[in-house]
Parts: C-alpha cells; structure tokens; sequence
C-alpha cells in the first residue's frame, strides 16, 4: 500500500458557507475537513469528465464521415445487439 503526501491548503470560507459546512460535519459525524475534501475531489472528477467528454465530442465532429468514422459493419453488429436485448 502507497501513502500519498498530503499537503495543507488554506482556504479562507465566507461564513455562510463555513457555517453550512459545520452543521453539515456534525449531521455526518465526520470532520469538516474531510467533507470538504471530498466535495473537492468530487467536483475535479466532474471537470474532468467534462473535459473528456468535450474532447470526445470534438473528435467525433471533426471525423465525422471521414475514414475514421465508425464502420457500416460495425456500426450493423452494434445495431442488431441492441434490438437483441430487448
């Protein structure tokens, strides 16, 4: 098992949030910072689903009928699964 080096981020809170966070460490019974970590965490995992997503669909747009396109027989075999799950 690998430890990973934690580092400290100071992040100055406006007290609304800081607040809601606090109530929401104690409904949890879990430490502030670990909830903000993870809310942290979520959200780069998101970004960089977009991102992937965005590069995916920008692929696709730019090769769309191109010799990269996906294939007829392919794109049949794919087409003849999907009705055979029904």
């Amino acid at each position: 098992m690998t430890t990973q080096t934690q580092r400290n981020f100071h992040l100055p809170l406006p007290e609304d949030i800081y607040n809601d966070l606090r109530v929401e460490s104690r409904r949890m019974k879990q430490p502030a910072t670990r909830i903000a970590r993870q809310a942290i965490e979520n959200w780069l995992k998101a970004r960089r689903r977009l991102e992937l997503h965005a590069s995916i669909a920008n692929y696709a747009e730019k090769h769309s009928g191109s010799d990269v396109d996906i294939d007829d027989a392919l794109e049949e075999i794919a087409a003849e699964h999907l009705i055979n799950l029904q």
